[in-house]
Parts: structure tokens; C-alpha cells; sequence
């Protein structure tokens, strides 16, 4: 009787010196959920993320402070330049930073990235005039490229069972540092008038008063920054012009079947096809990203227009919040999202795929938007009740899409093009969500001028836009477009 049990033909290569190599090594002898990797990825994207949105409560409020509208219907306009700025620098360099990622490893450009929140988002908080606020903003984005090599980061440190979880975590912490940031900015901000008893408006919280968001989270990043010092490289370095030890593992065990032969020949020839093609020419690839870009515009300017809305005065439509109950509102959703991502996200990705998770949220975000202008009727707590739920419901819908879209780019591309994958990715979706505040603030500002107008009047207007841009999102979920990396 042939023995049921067969030694493999060649064992996995691995490299002495190589951090890659020893990863793999690691990956092969864990056993059950890696929380470690999980929480190292969730804190430094959140610690990216922060930034990027905390500002939008008070944005309004500063840029009056500036004096730099000659109107009060003008602050939405400028406050889209500051948030746009971020974006713009971003989009300037991410490829440059994936290339980098993927030259040099992951983890340099993680350390960069989260000491770049440190020093600029300092800065941005000390602000004094409306073009320090533009350039500090500039700078943060330009040199904080991590969120690139995160997303490679986090599909190489973990099995691959666990892959689908690491990219949800990646989303998952970028969509809760998109609302926990506003809720930090909303109950920080302008500290002074709030907490007069603990700080004075002759201290440095009373005379920068938008500096107290920014130096929690410049503190936060401070203390990620010198943990990721202890974070394992996943990047193999060393010089193997072979085939890399894994395929030849794949094959030479294959091939140990003869009835397999040519399933193999045809698995190493479509793998080295698809890593020796261009990135651009990888359409599974480069459709994900375009419909990333299109949920990213969206997400980006409801994230502004949002803020933006709730404390504009009722006579515009707003819902007259301060910015502590506009924090209020996004700490809720902030809570809701983490539990839903850690919970029921990766259980209905598994029974309905990334694409289907995506279009899904996509047609029911619509109605749901449709129906905020008619909440500014509402007051007491009937308010605090429809507005808690629908910005909870409308921020896990738009991470569901985010989250497929992240999985169906990092499945297209091949280690060692990941980095640069990502940063072509972070670069489209920087370019869009530049536009999503500038054109966002535009809009917003422009609806509060045509208040009495016959079609969609004042900020029905804006949501309605908003829901043309998710439309366009869902359709191009659709094949011929939107194309699926076959394995």
C-alpha cells in the first residue's frame, strides 16, 4: 500500500537575513486570530486618519476667525481649501512613496508618515492666517504616504485566511478616524468658551483656540510613532533572480501528481505574465481603483458637508450644532462602525463577495441621503435619534464599499508590486478627494444662495448632487467595467 502520506520535494526557502522571509516563517507557525498585527495596523491608520478630518467642525469657525470671506456665505468656499490641500499633496507624491514602499520596505514609509502628523498637524493647529493653514495642510499630506504600503502591509503579514480581515481592519480604522477625528476636533475645539474653568482666554488654548484637537492627536502620533520602531518588516530583501522559494515550493509539490501537470504549467505561466505586465495595463486593477476614486470623491465631500450642514444657522437649512454636538454625533457613529467592521463585516463579505457588499451599500446610501434635508424640520430628541441613525447607517455603507474595493485591488497585483499599486491608488483617490472638498464647499455654499428656488432648493441641492456621484459609483461596479482578478 503506497504510503497516504508524502514529504514535500522541496521545503520553503527562506533567507537568514531577509525580514520577509522571516514573516513568512512566523505565519507558518501561528496559530489561531493574530492580534497583534491586527491592532499595530488599526492604531497607525488610525493615527493617519485623525488628521485628516478633524478639522471639519470647526474649519467653519476658523475660517471666520481668518476674516478672509467678505461674506458669511463665502466660509464654505474657503474652508474647501483647506480641506482640499491635504489631498492635493497627497496626490502629488503617493506613487512616489509606493515605489519607495516597495524599494526600501514598508515600514520606513510608516515611521515618515506618522512623524509627518506630528510636526504639521503642530503646526496646523498654531495657525494664524488662512495661507499658513493652506501650506501646513499641504505639507502633512505630502509627506504622509503610508496609507499605501499599510494596505500592502496588511495583506503580507497575515495568512491567508486572515487577509480579507487585515484590509477590513485597514478600512475599518480609516473610517472610524474619519469620524472619531471631527468628534476629537467638535468636543476640543475653542476649549476656552467651553471649559472656561480649566482654561483661560489668555492661556495658548485661548489664543490659538483650534490648537487643543491638533496637539491630542500630534501626542497620539507621537506615541505610534515610536511604537512602529518594533514593527516587523514583510518587504523580502534579497537578490534571488530564480524563482522566488515559494513558487518553486507551489510547483515541485504540484508536480509530485502527474495528473496536475499542465493545471501547473498553466498557474506559473499566468503568474509570471501578471507580474511582468504593467500596472497600468492591469485592468482588474486599475477598474477597483477608478470606482475607489468615484466612492472616495463622495465620501470625502459628505464628510464636509456634512459638518459643514450641521452647524450652519436653520435659516439655511443647517441644523444650527455647535461643534461639541456635531462631535457628539460622530463619536456615535465612530463606536457603530468599529463594531460592525470587527463583527458582521468579514461574516457577509465571505456570503456575498466584495462587489456585491459594494453595490449593495451603494443603492441603499442614496435614499438615505436623499432624506437628510427633510431631518433639519425636525427638532428636540427626534433629532438626536434620526440624525444618530442615519449617520451611522450612512458611514457603515460607505466603509462596506471602501473595504470590497481594498480587497479587490490588493487580489489583482502581486507582492512585489503592491507598494506601487496602492500608491497609483492613493494617488487617484487623493486627486478626487481633493475635489471632494473644494467642490464640496463650493456647493454647499452655493445652495445657501438659492434658498427659494423652484427645483431642489437650498441643501436638497447638495444631496442630491452627492447622490449622482454614488449612482455613477454603482454602475461602474458592473462588468464589462469593473473586471475581478481571476486566481
Amino acid at each position: 500500500m503506497a504510503a497516504e502520506y508524502r514529504e514535500p520535494l522541496l521545503k520553503k526557502k527562506y533567507y537568514k537575513n531577509c525580514p520577509g522571509c522571516k514573516v513568512d516563517e512566523m505565519k507558518e507557525l501561528e496559530q489561531g486570530l493574530p492580534i497583534r498585527p491586527l491592532l499595530s495596523i488599526w492604531i497607525i491608520v488610525l493615527c493617519t486618519a485623525l488628521p485628516i478630518s478633524s478639522l471639519f467642525p470647526f474649519l467653519y469657525f476658523m475660517i471666520r476667525d481668518f476674516h478672509i470671506a467678505e461674506r458669511e456665505e463665502d466660509i464654505g468656499s474657503y474652508a474647501g481649501y483647506v480641506g482640499s490641500a491635504f489631498m492635493l499633496g497627497r496626490a502629488l507624491t503617493s506613487v512616489s512613496w509606493g515605489i519607495f514602499a516597495d524599494r526600501y520596505g514598508r515600514k520606513p514609509v510608516i515611521i515618515m508618515g506618522t512623524t509627518s502628523v506630528v510636526i504639521f498637524n503642530t503646526l496646523f493647529g498654531l495657525s494664524v492666517n488662512f495661507w499658513m493653514a493652506v501650506i501646513t495642510r499641504f505639507l502633512l499630506g505630502s509627506l504622509n504616504g503610508l496609507l499605501g504600503p499599510i494596505k500592502a502591509y496588511a495583506v503580507e503579514i497575515f495568512r491567508d485566511e486572515y487577509q480579507a480581515l487585515g484590509l477590513s481592519t485597514v478600512s475599518t480604522a480609516w473610517g472610524i478616524g474619519l469620524i472619531i477625528g471631527p468628534a476629537l476636533g467638535g468636543f476640543l475645539a475653542q476649549p476656552a468658551e467651553k471649559y472656561p474653568n480649566l482654561f483661560s482666554k489668555d492661556s495658548l488654548f485661548g489664543r490659538f483656540p483650534y490648537f487643543l484637537p491638533c496637539l491630542a492627536i500630534s501626542i497620539f502620533a507621537l506615541a505610534v510613532t515610536i511604537a512602529t520602531c518594533w514593527l516587523p518588516e514583510t518587504l523580502h530583501k534579497h537578490n534571488d533572480n530564480d524563482q522566488s522559494s515559494d513558487d518553486s515550493y507551489d510547483a515541485l509539490e504540484a508536480a509530485s501528481n502527474e495528473s496536475n501537470t499542465k493545471d501547473i504549467t498553466e498557474k506559473e505561466e499566468g503568474r509570471e505574465s501578471t507580474s511582468k505586465q504593467s500596472l497600468l495595463k492591469n485592468w482588474p486593477l486599475m477598474s477597483s481603483i477608478i470606482v475607489y476614486c468615484v466612492f472616495s470623491l463622495h465620501d470625502m465631500a459628505y464628510t464636509e458637508i456634512f459638518s459643514l450642514w450641521a452647524v450652519s444657522p436653520r435659516k439655511y437649512g443647517g441644523l444650527s450644532y455647535s461643534t461639541e454636538q456635531v462631535g457628539e454625533v460622530l463619536a456615535v457613529s465612530g463606536f457603530s462602525l468599529l463594531v460592525f467592521q470587527m463583527s458582521l463585516y468579514p461574516y457577509v463579505e465571505r456570503l456575498l463577495g466584495p462587489v456585491m457588499v459594494s453595490r449593495i451599500g451603494s443603492v441603499l446610501a442614496i435614499p438615505l441621503l436623499q432624506s437628510y434635508p427633510l431631518t433639519a424640520m425636525l427638532s428636540g430628541f427626534t433629532l438626536t435619534l434620526v440624525i444618530n441613525c442615519a449617520s451611522v447607517l450612512k458611514n457603515v455603507l460607505s466603509v462596506s464599499i471602501i473595504t470590497g474595493l481594498f480587497i479587490l485591488q490588493n487580489r489583482a497585483v502581486d507582492q512585489h508590486q503592491r507598494g506601487a499599486a496602492n500608491g497609483i491608488a492613493m494617488t487617484g483617490m487623493s486627486l478626487f478627494k481633493a475635489v471632494g472638498p473644494a467642490g464640496g464647499g463650493a456647493l454647499f455654499s452655493w445652495s445657501e444662495k438659492r434658498l427659494d428656488a423652484s427645483f431642489l432648493p437650498g441643501t436638497q441641492m447638495v444631496f442630491f448632487v452627492l447622490n449622482i456621484v454614488e449612482a455613477v459609483g454603482f454602475l461602474l461596479t458592473f462588468e464589462p467595467f469593473l473586471a475581478q482578478h481571476r486566481q
